[in-house]
């Protein structure tokens, strides 16, 4: 969640003035992540929390959907997906445990201190030992990735401990995405993954590509613990809230003459507890038995392949030419949205090491046609590239690309190359749109609608038009409070108003003249002094921050506030 820095005055100036966006972000392109500000707001592990301590039994939370539920008829195909990222262990527990083992490799290259004592690892300690199952639970996702990630510290000569940093980032779910816009095993906002290369396309997402989101969150933490002398326990809070709030807090401590470590710092609460988290995890890895808990066996070697695919690649197609089920190549590969690998590549794809050398094979016999499938399409009246890629589930910019166009202009009776998936959609399970297909079908109080974004809309406007929160409406359609709204997409609502009317003309958000700002928290200010200067409700600004509202607000705090500026100061 991106906060803005600019004085209050300014930020009111800019309001009189008229502007259509108040809101400086501080995922500005020019500025780097090592001097940022901000918050990153992880998908983390609250989510599995929430199931183990509402009483539910271990086997109720593992068999829990991904994305929570789905149409009754893809139920068996979730089930099996499900299983299969929370249980990769069920091929490695097979084999001997007198193997090499991957704890003592890990246990090998931990760096950071593990004795000290501080109330705050002590409770994260206590809670993870008492949810065994929860740990369990990690360790079986994260079985997939880790000799990667551990192979990848090591080449950097960084601390293990950090290869255990996904667990707290986002459980190890590799399609994790946050209510901050955090998404994938390193939970990667979109600006600080663009600043490391880490782009993203309607085809693609390299902030949930294993390789290239583990390069660039190791790149991330070692420019951290250089730029803190290499203090990791510093480079792990910038990690989370951005080196300039790590630098300022040691400022601030410096004039007043006390020590700058990251345990006497006054930091944001979400970072205050990051740092204790991964202590806490690495004290049980390093002696689980002390705290009653047996880690699964691992075996010190490859879980996957990198292969080089040399161009487009169906991804039911590839999961045929591997051996593999399409879920496998999912887990391995969460950085694609959809049917098959973006045509810009990169053109590769992760295999279970066992199956890579029969990929390779069949993959250097396969016919350059049978990669993708294609559809001969003719061009109707009324046909335009957007109405043509929404019916085949492509973009225009693809139908250009694939059929040489150099605009977008058509004309009736033209022969176009669509490219289209060799299975039908029920067999992608996995994907971006069958991910929020179950996301948006999923029973919750209220009575459902669906809404189509017309131009002008917010997500404050419509929460507060159906008396529930911005991030309720965002997490319901698999977004987060920060994602833009386009105009024609589709969301559902579960409305809590009686006769909803998000299309009435008589809407008061027509009338509504709101805009995004930030705020800086400045001393002697309270909830209720904001909201009454501002007229929003304190149960807004908490839930547009995340804030628990029992909990005082701390001079130089962010804030994000939805304003309507006529009734603004």
């Amino acid at each position: 969640m991106s906060v803005n820095r600019l004085p209050l005055l300014l930020v009111l100036g800019a309001l009189a003035a008229g502007c259509s966006s108040l809101y400086v972000s501080q995922e500005a392109e020019s500025e780097s992540p090592l001097d940022t500000q901000e918050v990153t707001v992880a998908a983390g592990d609250e989510g599995l929390k929430e199931s183990v301590e509402a009483g539910k039994n271990s086997d109720a939370v593992r068999n829990e959907p991904l994305d929570d539920a789905m149409a009754p008829e893809l139920k068996a195909a979730a089930r099996e997906a499900r299983e299969k990222l929370d249980d990769p262990l069920q091929k490695l527990t097979k084999d001997s445990a007198e193997e090499t083992d991957m704890w003592n490799r890990l246990r090998a290259g931990f760096l950071l201190d593990h004795d000290v004592d501080n109330k705050r690892v002590k409770d994260q300690l206590n809670w993870y030992a008492k949810h065994p199952g929860y740990i369990n639970r990690v360790v079986e996702r994260g079985s997939r990735y880790l000799y990667h990630i551990v192979n990848e510290t090591e080449k950097r000569g960084l601390p293990a401990e950090f290869a255990l940093l996904p667990i707290v980032e986002s459980a190890f779910d590799p399609f994790a995405y946050s209510h901050g816009r955090a998404a994938g095993l390193w939970q990667f906002i979109p600006s600080t993954g663009k600043y490391f290369g880490l782009t993203q396309s309607w085809w693609h997402d390299d902030r949930r590509d294993v390789i290239a989101a583990t390069d660039a969150a190791l790149t991330y933490l070692d420019r951290l613990s250089n730029r803190f002398g290499g203090d990791y326990t510093l480079a792990l809070a910038a990690y989370n809230s951005g080196g300039g709030t790590v630098s300022s807090a040691m400022r601030r401590n410096r004039k007043r003459n006390k020590p700058q470590d990251f345990w006497s710092l006054q930091l944001p609460k979400e970072t205050r507890h990051y740092v204790p988290k991964l202590i806490a995890l690495a004290k049980i890895f390093d002696d689980p038995g002390a705290y009653g808990i047996t880690l699964p066996p691992l075996k010190d070697e490859p879980y996957f392949d990198i292969v080089d695919t040399g161009g487009q690649l169906d991804l039911a197609q590839a999961a045929e030419l591997a051996g593999v089920d399409i879920d496998e190549i999912y887990l391995l590969n969460p950085s694609y949205n959809r049917w098959a690998t973006s045509p810009d590549g990169p053109h590769r794809l992760l295999v279970p090491h066992q199956n890579a050398d029969a990929f390779r094979t069949a993959l250097a016999n396969i016919a350059p046609g049978k990669r993708v499938s294609w559809r001969n399409y003719v061009v109707r009246s009324g046909d335009s590239l957007n109405t043509i890629s929404r019916k085949f589930s492509t973009t225009p910019a693809v139908l250009q690309q694939v059929n040489n166009l150099n605009s977008d202009l058509i004309r009736i009776g033209q022969r176009l190359m669509i490219p289209s998936a060799s299975k039908n959609s029920d067999a992608y399970a996995l994907s971006a749109s069958k991910r929020l297909e179950r996301k948006q079908e999923k029973k919750r109080s209220g009575s459902k609608l669906r809404y189509t974004v017309r131009r002008g809309d917010t997500f404050w406007d419509i929460a507060r038009e159906h008396r529930v929160s911005v991030r309720q409406v965002a997490a319901w359609n698999g977004m987060a409070p920060g994602d833009p709204l386009i105009p024609g997409k589709e969301l559902v609502i579960w409305s809590k108003t009686a006769q909803p009317a998000l299309a009435s003309s008589g809407s008061t958000r027509g009338k509504a003249m709101v805009r995004k700002v930030g705020y800086r928290v400045r001393k002697g200010d309270s909830l209720a002094l904001i909201a009454n200067r501002f007229s929003v409700n304190v149960r807004d600004i908490a839930s547009w921050n995340d804030l628990n509202t029992s909990r005082y607000l701390q001079p130089g705090q962010s804030l994000i506030l939805y304003v309507d500026i006529r009734n603004s100061p």
